[in-house]
């Protein structure tokens, strides 16, 4: 497969420059964190005035920004990506083949990431041996945001879910970031162009072919300022909350992390190795600035646009599998998501003393599937679709105020595992697909 820069022009790589950025903002939101609280006599900390600040002027803005440029971009190129990747693939038997194979991938590899975090969570307890009055304690500092959580929840049944697949109104569901509803709409829009040769259909594919180019070089431009608000973006959280917040929870956070790492450095490279037929390091080594972005944003949507240039320009895979595979897989193919959600629940079951049969978290296994499917590509999307099955097994929902204090950072980690799932599943979907046409060069005189 061919390579490729993401980067344009002459010195150092973006990539490069986004770890660097991600370093400097570690690094300084530590220390901020150190020298930017006071401690009172009862052991409680207060923010400093130069801390709050620093926070409130400059990086939060900086990197909420950035994010609400990406964001910005996101309806159009998933839009416009999505039938431009139908209409290419063309034929309904080609499509059927592509899709049906984007589904085995998304529903397979998900599975075994969810069974990944129950092994791991059944072997290592990590919700065993809390003290109740710590854990008590973390619910009670995070009580009312898990209330709002856990009140969506409830509201967001299997059904609904199912439901807000097929929009009544697309452009609500644009409003409203409903991606799914989005792409279903897409999708059915690009079959129908797929099918219809007419002068109008030619010229609409057109014209979301311009819409596509400019959205792409709108991102390119924002996508420089990527350094400075990954620093920022750090800064933050890790200038709020420190490092300590991570204390408590440690085995759990070990256990999540160490499963995620699991499927992100074993199961993918296996993949890749013998279905892929692609060297996994350098397909590592390619993917760096995707990882990067995963990771500062906590954001599969925020990092679409990046995932989509280095599948087409770095990765060298078909446009209309990228554009097909990548598109529907940053809100559907949630491995890493599927295999946290499972995490917490059979954690939650652990620290509440509620035993789950085999059967019931074989059960697990398959809610987290279809909650990975439908969970929202945004920092913190998946809470939601945990608080809702903590409710089927019967788990108390507000304990899912336990783990607010680390979700953030488990975020940045699982986000990498989608997005990266997104690109392994491209290129094991272009496995065995005929190149794109080359183009004729212009004619000269």
């Amino acid at each position: 497969m061919g390579g490729g820069s993401v980067s344009e022009g002459k010195g150092t790589a973006l990539h490069t420059k986004m770890l660097i950025g991600f370093l400097v903002g570690a690094v300084a939101g530590g220390l901020a964190y150190e020298f930017g609280h006071a401690i009172a006599a009862d052991g409680t900390k207060t923010v400093l005035p130069w801390l709050q600040t620093t926070l409130t002027w400059v990086t939060q803005p900086v990197g909420s920004i950035f994010l609400n440029l990406l964001f910005m971009l996101v309806l159009p190129l998933v839009f416009s990506a999505l039938i431009l990747g139908v209409v290419e693939i063309g034929d309904p038997k080609t499509l059927g083949r592509i899709g049906g194979k984007t589904l085995l991938f998304i529903v397979t590899v998900s599975g075994l990431a969810v069974t990944i975090g129950l092994v791991a969570v059944n072997v290592f307890q990590p919700g065993v041996g809390i003290d109740p009055a710590v854990g008590q304690a973390l619910i009670a500092q995070s009580s009312e945001q898990a209330a709002g959580i856990v009140e969506r929840g409830e509201a967001a049944s299997a059904m609904q879910v199912l439901l807000s697949i097929v929009p009544r109104n697309p452009l609500q569901a644009g409003v409203e970031g409903n991606l799914i509803g989005v792409m279903f709409f897409a999708l059915l829009f690009g079959i129908a162009a797929a099918t219809l040769k007419t002068e109008g259909v030619r010229t609409f594919v057109g014209t979301l072919q311009g819409i596509y180019d400019i959205t792409l070089k709108l991102i390119n431009a924002v996508i420089q300022l990527a350094p400075y608000a990954v620093a920022a973006l750090l800064f933050t959280l890790i200038a709020s909350k420190g490092f300590a917040a991570l204390v408590p929870l440690a085995k759990f956070v070990a256990v999540a992390v160490g499963a995620l790492a699991f499927h992100l450095f074993v199961v993918f490279p296996l993949l890749l190795w013998f279905v892929g037929r692609m060297n996994p390091l350098e397909f590592f080594r390619k993917v760096q600035p995707v990882m990067l972005t995963a990771f500062s944003t906590s954001s599969s949507s925020a990092t679409l646009p990046t995932t989509l240039r280095v599948a087409e320009e770095v990765l060298g895979t078909p446009k209309r599998i990228g554009r097909f595979v990548c598109t529907l897989g940053a809100t559907a193919n949630m491995n890493g998501t599927a295999l946290f959600e499972g995490v917490v629940v059979l954690f939650l079951a652990q620290f509440f003393g509620v035993d789950l049969s085999l059967g019931q978290q074989v059960l697990v296994v398959l809610m987290c599937i279809l909650g990975g499917i439908g969970a929202a590509g945004v920092p913190g999307g998946s809470l939601p679709v945990i608080a809702s099955i903590l409710v089927m097994f019967g788990i108390p929902p507000e304990g899912i105020a336990l783990i607010l204090g680390v979700d953030r950072f488990i975020d940045m980690c699982r986000t990498v595992v989608n997005v990266t799932g997104d690109l392994v599943g491209t290129v094991l979907v272009s496995r065995g697909e005929p190149a794109d046409p080359v183009e004729p060069a212009p004619a000269t005189v």
